[in-house]
């Protein structure tokens, strides 16, 4: 029997282990009983422990058998005897999370189908973020306006009931889509706002599972992908980052809801930096060029070092290496490997084709400097 499904809010019961087995990837049992709730539609499993006389052991698991209504199958972090009396506990921090995200996936998918006529298709609610995939492709405005519908829902405080129904009585009720089980079939209602099958964990009212908040969307093969967080992981998020907030806008003299115009002008005048340091480069590597050509070998500046070789490749009959203070080389031209050898032998690293580039220690830049180009 799968407790869960009579009492989404009860942590701890009794049974008794009807199976046990260990295999090469674990142990495993299955009890007359449970509370712990299977992986499964997107929801994650709970975990916590297994009291009795082998001790306790931890749950890492619940998975099932056959879907919908086979066996519960628990996995272990160590083998329990078959028969003996068990008491379970849940771990109730993650359950309740579990609710709230599964609750809150309810609530926006209906408010996504009336907002925009979106269709949901899958959920994942394996993390703190969420996501409801679409069948259609969505548009920010009907976004919004489910988001806003959603928290309507949650602010009204709707009563959350499940309950079973046979598959001759499913054309009584109005689902938000058709169920992919047969025989008895489990409804979750929300109030007057949603109506789905589901055999997921729930919360008691609308109102435990908000604050709920769209992160973003995108488009999902020929759908969409919409991000949510919801309850205590909304508030977490909203926490972390009024906190980020806060900081950057001490960094800047300011408000955080006026930080927009500080970054803004940071990022132009950063960009006004990135032209004017490419234009001194430039101009740096044409009044190095002479300067290598006449030298074959040159201690230029780390940056340019790269540029100024590609420049030197034109002179494909001629060996040029070139070095910086901090060690590292570009070495090209038709004696290059013999050259390679030599600064190998002071501690060099280096490969590559038609320019060969790497590194050598800082105290050997000199000697490398006043070896020969071969």
């Amino acid at each position: 029997m799968r407790l869960y499904q009579l009492d989404s809010y009860a942590t701890h019961f009794q049974a008794r282990v009807e199976r046990a087995w260990s295999d090469a990837r674990g142990h495993y049992a299955v009890l007359s009983q449970t509370l712990f709730y299977p992986e499964s539609g997107g929801q994650p499993a709970d975990t916590g422990v297994l009291r009795g006389g082998f001790g306790e052991v931890r749950v890492l698991h619940a998975y099932e058998e056959e879907k919908a209504f086979g066996n519960v199958v628990h996995v272990l972090e160590r083998p329990i005897p078959e028969g003996e009396a068990v008491e379970g506990e849940i771990d109730w921090p993650r359950r309740f999370r579990h609710m709230q995200r599964h609750t809150a996936q309810h609530l926006l998918s209906q408010a996504l189908l009336r907002a925009g006529g979106y269709h949901t298709v899958a959920v994942s609610l394996d993390s703190a973020v969420c996501t409801v995939d679409l069948e259609e492709e969505a548009e920010e405005e009907k976004i919004r306006q489910a988001e806003a519908l959603a928290n309507f829902a949650v602010y009204a405080d709707h009563p959350v009931e499940a309950f079973f129904v046979t598959e001759e009585e499913l054309g009584h009720y109005p689902l938000r889509r058709p169920p992919k089980v047969q025989g008895q079939i489990r409804l979750v209602r929300i109030g007057d706002f949603d109506l789905a099958a589901c055999g997921g964990t729930h919360l008691k009212t609308s109102a435990q599972a908000g604050p709920i908040k769209v992160l973003k969307w995108e488009r999902y093969k020929g759908g969409s992908r919409v991000y949510f967080t919801a309850g205590w992981e909304a508030l977490e998020d909203y926490h972390a980052k009024h906190a980020l907030l806060s900081r950057l806008a001490l960094g800047f003299s300011t408000n955080p809801l006026d930080l927009e115009k500080p970054v803004r002008r940071l990022q132009e005048e950063l960009q006004a930096l990135k032209g004017e340091n490419l234009a001194l480069k430039e101009a740096l590597v044409e009044a190095l060029l002479p300067r290598a050509l006449e030298a074959g070998t040159l201690l230029v500046p780390g940056p340019v070092l790269g540029e100024l070789a590609k420049r030197l490749l034109a002179w494909k009959e001629r060996t040029f290496l070139l070095l910086s203070p901090e060690g590292r080389f570009a070495l090209l031209g038709p004696g290059r490997e013999a050259v390679l050898e030599r600064l190998k032998a002071l501690g060099a690293k280096g490969g590559g084709k038609e320019v060969v580039q790497g590194a050598l220690p800082r105290e050997r830049v000199a000697e490398a400097l006043a070896g020969p180009l071969g």
